[in-house]
């Protein structure tokens, strides 16, 4: 696989803009609108922004209608099997609306599309599909939308797999509280169920004066929450010359004026180090939640995933880190059912659960990538049998982290008001270590920082009043 880092040129990006002109001209006298639809992880929603900040720039209003969209992009994840079979499926309904509007152009984008596989079945089985593009051909995103409108032929650019880091690319966010700020992009940990260095390519860092500049920008634009992103944030800057390491760069953030907290995602455990524990501490801006993903509790799984600590380790980084941040709330990452999982493996695992308790966990049965090294494990354990598993941690947790719920019942907390709940008249919000808070306030507090007291919770929300 190549390792080559490609930065585009900013005039690069400002022919990307012009020809986004050119496209607002071709449809001059209307108003065309666009629907982009995005799988996976918080990267693809970051990319997805881009991609309607590109549309933006040509003219195009969003629609969730597929019936009334001029442009439909499918951003696609790899990571789980489910992702992907979601996305043929929606693929395969769209021949409906095309065949309503022959003009309409159909895109797909995003991890799925670095397979080979998949781009082959997208070429044979979804002919109405008239662009297919990789992460690292988003930049030229306007190029290949107008090759496909003047050429009426389909285009495919799944990507060389060079690595490319493009700054000025234009976003639209949805959400006007909360921003996604990628910092670094790809993964240099190739565990072995993981797709991802094969879809997303070698780690390469943004620039720290780029980020800090974005930072700043969406202070001023009014964020109230700012997640720093990466596959491994820990691992910022050593691709690059400029010193800086990630706990650093938390600091120039945390040095930004004005009233907004720091989050990121995903922290390796085997870079996590005191350094950035001490900035969590140190910086008042950045929130009190650490996300570090354990996958198994068993030595010998670890060794399997080529995950580069064992128990003893990860257990020496959760001491460290509740001694050098008491009030952090700590999530993680489970894999079920991982290739030659034994109940001996599993019975580990529930061990360090309990060690821990864990605030929440993120739990999947394992899901074979092909490509992947995992892929090629024999595996003689059933789904059925995996699933017993599974359902044995997800009540464990459960009970664990209604107990941790329960702790907070009659303390008084500061949370960001972020939005509106799915209940009616209640507003959702986020302690500093990302708890999701229900309260019954009016809806001009959404975006502001609250002191709530907590009356009440469940196993996956608190309930309180602001005070």
């Amino acid at each position: 696989m190549s390792i080559k880092r490609t930065d585009i040129p900013a005039e690069e990006i400002e022919k990307q803009l012009a020809i986004c002109t050119e496209v607002r001209q071709r449809y001059e006298g209307k108003k065309p609108l666009a629907l982009v639809d995005t799988f996976g992880c918080q990267q693809n929603e970051e990319d997805s922004e881009k991609i309607r900040g590109y549309l933006a720039e040509m003219g195009f209003e969003m629609t969730e209608d597929e019936f009334k969209a001029d442009i439909i992009v499918l951003n696609t994840c790899a990571v789980r099997e489910h992702a992907e079979m979601r996305v043929f499926g929606n693929l395969g309904a769209l021949t409906h609306p095309k065949k309503e509007n022959p003009n309409q152009i159909i895109a797909v984008c995003g991890c799925m599309v670095q397979q080979e596989h998949v781009v082959d079945k997208i070429k044979k089985s979804f002919r109405h599909v008239d662009l297919v593009f990789g992460p690292d051909e988003l930049w030229r995103f306007p190029e290949l939308i107008y090759t496909v409108m003047t050429k009426r032929k389909r285009v495919f650019a799944p990507g060389s797999g060079d690595g490319c880091v493009a700054e000025g690319v234009p976003h639209l966010r949805a959400d006007k509280v909360k921003a996604w700020l990628s910092i670094m992009n790809g993964c240099n940990n190739f565990c072995t169920y993981c797709i991802v260095p094969y879809t997303r390519f070698r780690e390469r860092s943004r620039q720290p004066e780029e980020i800090v500049k974005e930072a700043r920008e969406l202070v001023a634009q009014g964020y109230k929450e700012i997640t720093l992103l990466g596959q491994n944030v820990n691992s910022y800057g050593r691709d690059l010359d400029c010193g800086i390491t990630f706990a650093q760069l938390i600091r120039m953030i945390n040095s930004i004026e004005g009233d907004f907290v720091i989050r990121f995602m995903t922290s390796h455990p085997k870079d996590a180090n005191s350094e950035l524990f001490t900035a969590m501490r140190d910086c008042e801006k950045c929130e009190k939640h650490l996300h570090l993903p354990l996958q198994s509790g068993s030595d010998r799984i670890l060794k399997a995933m080529n995950r580069h600590y064992d128990t003893e380790k990860y257990l020496a980084l959760v001491d460290k880190v509740r001694e050098t941040v008491p009030d952090i709330v700590l999530t993680t990452d489970i894999i079920v059912g991982f290739p030659n999982e034994t109940d001996e493996d599993f019975e580990g695992t529930m061990s360090v659960i309990e060690k821990v308790r864990f605030d929440a966990m993120f739990t999947f049965i394992y899901s074979k990538r092909l490509g992947t090294p995992a892929a090629e494990m024999s595996d003689p354990f059933t789904r059925e049998e995996k699933q017993v598993h599974f359902d044995r941690l997800l009540e464990a947790q459960n009970r664990i982290s209604e107990e941790k719920h329960r702790e907070y019942i009659g303390k008084i907390v500061r949370a960001l008001i972020d939005g509106k709940d799915r209940e009616e008249g209640v507003l959702s919000a986020r302690t500093s270590g990302g708890r999701l808070v229900r309260v019954i306030s009016d809806e001009s507090l959404i975006g502001t920082f609250a002191n709530v007291k907590i009356t009440d919770c469940n196993t996956w929300a608190l309930r309180g009043e602001i005070v």
